[in-house]
């Protein structure tokens, strides 16, 4: 019986062995771990490769702002006519300054004009205390000196005197563009406001253009606000 029973079983034996090698399934770990890390991987690659397409880019308005061109007549408030663009103010032009695209013009009345010399006048409607502007006053044939320029400024100018009275820091230099003729730059750090300010003379007038910013809006603003204070020129010197 012995003998028999070993006859038997054992080509079953090998046909076990044989059957284990071509139909028994490989062990689920053997069968996952080989793709477990590149299915992790392609996953990944395809939520960065999503994040990446659906993410905004930068605005290029807010890295380079556009700006418009103002023609400024400083006419007398006698002469004071029409407001905004007018197309032949280009032609009579005395000065130009860079307004940013969106700004909003304040318009000027005839006495306010006669009272303080404000020429001209734009602002930010998101934030309208950042804004620049012009004045102008008849009879100045050349500039005196800086302190004696900005006192005399300030004189009709409520807001730059209490400016300069609580000033943090007052800087002043004279710069001259590639003609020659000069201008004295004031920058001026207070309580709460920047305010950055360029005078010159020209045809018998001084013309100071003035551009002033909450903190807040200077430090997020600062290179727009000084292209803007930059841009200033009277005609002729352009």
């Amino acid at each position: 019986m012995a003998t028999t029973t070993t006859t038997m079983f054992s080509p079953p034996s090998a046909i076990l062995s044989s059957t284990t090698t071509t139909t028994t399934p490989p062990s689920p770990c053997k069968f996952l771990l080989p793709f477990k890390q590149p299915l992790t991987n392609l996953t990944a690659a395809a939520t960065i490769a999503a994040i990446l397409t659906t993410a905004p880019l930068p605005s290029l308005a807010q890295e380079s702002p556009s700006y418009q061109v103002y023609y400024g007549t400083a006419a007398s408030a006698a002469n004071y006519g029409g407001y905004g663009g007018n197309s032949n103010k280009k032609d009579s032009a005395e000065y130009v300054y860079d307004v940013p695209v969106g700004w909003k013009e304040r318009l000027v009345s005839k006495v306010e004009k006669g009272t303080n010399g404000t020429d001209s006048e734009f602002y930010n409607p998101k934030k309208k205390a950042e804004k620049e502007y012009l004045t102008f006053l008849a009879g100045f044939r050349q500039l005196a000196p800086k302190d004696v320029i900005l006192n005399n400024l300030a004189l009709s100018d409520v807001d730059l005197q209490d400016l300069i009275a609580n000033a943090d820091s007052l800087s002043s230099e004279e710069v001259k563009d590639d003609k020659g003729q000069l201008y004295y730059v004031y920058e001026i750090d207070g309580v709460g406001t920047h305010s950055l300010i360029s005078v010159t003379c020209a045809k018998n007038k001084l013309y100071a253009h003035f551009v002033n910013a909450p903190t807040p809006e200077w430090n997020r603003d600062k290179d727009m606000l000084r292209h803007v204070h930059e841009s200033f020129k009277t005609v002729g010197s352009f």
